[in-house]
Protein backbone atom coordinates (compact mmCIF):
# COMPACT_ATOMS: atom_id res chain seq x y z
CA UNK A 1 0.00 0.00 0.00
CA UNK A 2 1.36 3.38 -1.22
CA UNK A 3 1.80 6.61 1.72
CA UNK A 4 -1.34 8.54 1.65
CA UNK A 5 -0.73 12.18 2.05
CA UNK A 6 -2.40 14.49 4.01
CA UNK A 7 -6.04 14.80 2.33
CA UNK A 8 -7.86 17.15 5.29
CA UNK A 9 -7.59 18.74 8.57
CA UNK A 10 -10.06 17.46 11.11
CA UNK A 11 -10.87 19.72 14.27
CA UNK A 12 -12.46 17.79 17.75
CA UNK A 13 -13.69 20.12 20.01
CA UNK A 14 -14.75 19.95 23.34
CA UNK A 15 -16.00 23.18 25.24
CA UNK A 16 -17.40 24.33 28.30
CA UNK A 17 -19.45 26.93 30.48
CA UNK A 18 -21.87 28.32 27.40
CA UNK A 19 -24.74 30.11 28.19
CA UNK A 20 -27.21 27.45 28.30
CA UNK A 21 -30.00 29.62 26.36
CA UNK A 22 -27.98 29.92 22.95
CA UNK A 23 -27.41 25.60 23.55
CA UNK A 24 -30.84 25.37 23.45
CA UNK A 25 -32.12 27.33 20.75
CA UNK A 26 -32.38 25.25 17.60
CA UNK A 27 -32.52 28.06 15.05
CA UNK A 28 -29.62 29.36 16.62
CA UNK A 29 -27.63 26.40 16.32
CA UNK A 30 -28.49 26.26 12.93
CA UNK A 31 -27.61 29.51 11.71
CA UNK A 32 -24.23 29.66 13.63
CA UNK A 33 -23.53 26.21 11.64
CA UNK A 34 -24.52 27.98 8.54
CA UNK A 35 -22.47 30.84 9.70
CA UNK A 36 -19.65 28.68 9.97
CA UNK A 37 -20.00 26.75 6.95
CA UNK A 38 -19.78 30.53 4.91
CA UNK A 39 -16.41 31.64 7.24
CA UNK A 40 -14.54 29.06 6.82
CA UNK A 41 -15.24 29.34 3.04
CA UNK A 42 -17.03 25.32 2.97
CA UNK A 43 -19.85 24.75 0.51
CA UNK A 44 -23.04 23.57 1.76
CA UNK A 45 -24.76 20.75 0.41
CA UNK A 46 -27.53 20.38 3.19
CA UNK A 47 -27.79 20.36 6.60
CA UNK A 48 -30.43 18.41 9.04
CA UNK A 49 -30.79 19.86 12.46
CA UNK A 50 -32.76 18.41 15.70
CA UNK A 51 -33.89 19.83 18.86
CA UNK A 52 -34.12 16.96 21.84
CA UNK A 53 -36.59 17.17 24.45
CA UNK A 54 -36.55 18.25 27.21
CA UNK A 55 -33.50 20.00 25.91
CA UNK A 56 -30.35 19.34 23.27
CA UNK A 57 -29.42 20.19 19.59
CA UNK A 58 -27.62 18.82 17.34
CA UNK A 59 -26.73 20.00 13.78
CA UNK A 60 -25.02 18.44 10.99
CA UNK A 61 -24.28 19.97 7.53
CA UNK A 62 -22.79 18.28 4.73
CA UNK A 63 -20.67 19.57 2.87
CA UNK A 64 -18.85 19.50 -0.77
CA UNK A 65 -15.29 19.41 1.39
CA UNK A 66 -16.99 16.85 4.04
CA UNK A 67 -18.94 18.00 7.68
CA UNK A 68 -19.68 20.24 10.65
CA UNK A 69 -21.20 18.67 13.56
CA UNK A 70 -22.38 20.13 16.84
CA UNK A 71 -24.25 18.88 19.57
CA UNK A 72 -25.11 20.33 22.89
CA UNK A 73 -25.80 19.37 26.12
CA UNK A 74 -27.49 23.02 27.32
CA UNK A 75 -28.04 21.55 31.21
CA UNK A 76 -23.87 21.19 31.06
CA UNK A 77 -23.44 24.18 29.63
CA UNK A 78 -21.32 21.89 27.19
CA UNK A 79 -21.07 21.45 23.18
CA UNK A 80 -19.04 19.12 21.01
CA UNK A 81 -18.24 19.81 17.61
CA UNK A 82 -16.55 18.42 14.65
CA UNK A 83 -14.97 19.70 11.74
CA UNK A 84 -13.63 17.92 8.66
CA UNK A 85 -12.36 19.92 5.64
CA UNK A 86 -10.86 18.58 2.46
CA UNK A 87 -9.73 20.15 -0.42
CA UNK A 88 -11.25 24.44 -0.41
CA UNK A 89 -11.82 25.77 3.18
CA UNK A 90 -10.75 26.56 6.60
CA UNK A 91 -11.69 24.42 8.95
CA UNK A 92 -9.77 27.07 11.65
CA UNK A 93 -12.09 30.09 10.58
CA UNK A 94 -15.25 27.78 10.79
CA UNK A 95 -14.08 26.65 14.07
CA UNK A 96 -13.55 30.36 15.59
CA UNK A 97 -16.97 31.66 14.41
CA UNK A 98 -18.72 28.86 16.26
CA UNK A 99 -16.44 29.63 19.39
CA UNK A 100 -17.49 33.81 18.95
CA UNK A 101 -21.21 32.42 18.52
CA UNK A 102 -21.46 30.01 21.14
CA UNK A 103 -19.29 31.99 23.65
CA UNK A 104 -17.55 29.05 25.91
CA UNK A 105 -15.36 29.65 28.44
CA UNK A 106 -13.17 26.76 28.17
CA UNK A 107 -12.19 24.17 25.32
CA UNK A 108 -10.39 21.48 24.06
CA UNK A 109 -9.60 21.20 20.49
CA UNK A 110 -8.03 17.97 18.59
CA UNK A 111 -6.06 18.62 15.22
CA UNK A 112 -6.09 15.74 13.13
CA UNK A 113 -4.28 15.63 9.71
CA UNK A 114 -6.19 13.20 7.76
CA UNK A 115 -5.03 10.26 5.45
CA UNK A 116 -1.04 10.24 6.05
CA UNK A 117 -0.01 6.77 7.15
CA UNK A 118 1.93 8.59 10.31
CA UNK A 119 -0.76 10.46 12.15
CA UNK A 120 -0.20 14.11 12.72
CA UNK A 121 -2.75 14.78 15.76
CA UNK A 122 -2.55 18.08 17.79
CA UNK A 123 -4.06 19.59 20.71
CA UNK A 124 -4.68 22.96 21.86
CA UNK A 125 -6.52 23.87 25.33
CA UNK A 126 -7.92 27.73 25.84
CA UNK A 127 -9.57 29.23 28.92
CA UNK A 128 -10.92 32.80 28.38
CA UNK A 129 -9.50 35.06 31.08
CA UNK A 130 -6.98 33.04 32.13
CA UNK A 131 -2.76 33.27 32.47
CA UNK A 132 -3.00 29.68 31.22
CA UNK A 133 -4.16 30.32 27.69
CA UNK A 134 -2.93 27.80 25.30
CA UNK A 135 -3.74 28.75 21.83
CA UNK A 136 -0.82 27.44 19.79
CA UNK A 137 -1.48 23.60 18.90
CA UNK A 138 0.84 20.99 20.39
CA UNK A 139 1.77 17.65 19.81
CA UNK A 140 0.10 14.56 21.06
CA UNK A 141 1.70 11.29 20.30
CA UNK A 142 0.74 7.53 21.38
CA UNK A 143 1.94 6.03 24.35
CA UNK A 144 3.44 2.95 23.65
CA UNK A 145 1.40 1.21 26.48
CA UNK A 146 -1.68 0.61 26.05
CA UNK A 147 -2.37 3.12 23.66
CA UNK A 148 -2.37 6.30 25.54
CA UNK A 149 -2.27 9.53 24.62
CA UNK A 150 0.28 11.95 25.90
CA UNK A 151 0.88 15.79 25.24
CA UNK A 152 4.26 16.40 23.35
CA UNK A 153 6.51 19.33 24.25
Amino acid sequence: MENAENVGTHLIIDAWSCPTDLLDDLPFIEKTVVEAVSVGGGTLIDICVHKFSPHGVTANASLAESHISVHTWPELGYFAADLFFCGKGDPERALACIESLLKPKRSRVLRIERGAERANIQARTQEKGSAALSERFRPVRASASRGRTTRGT
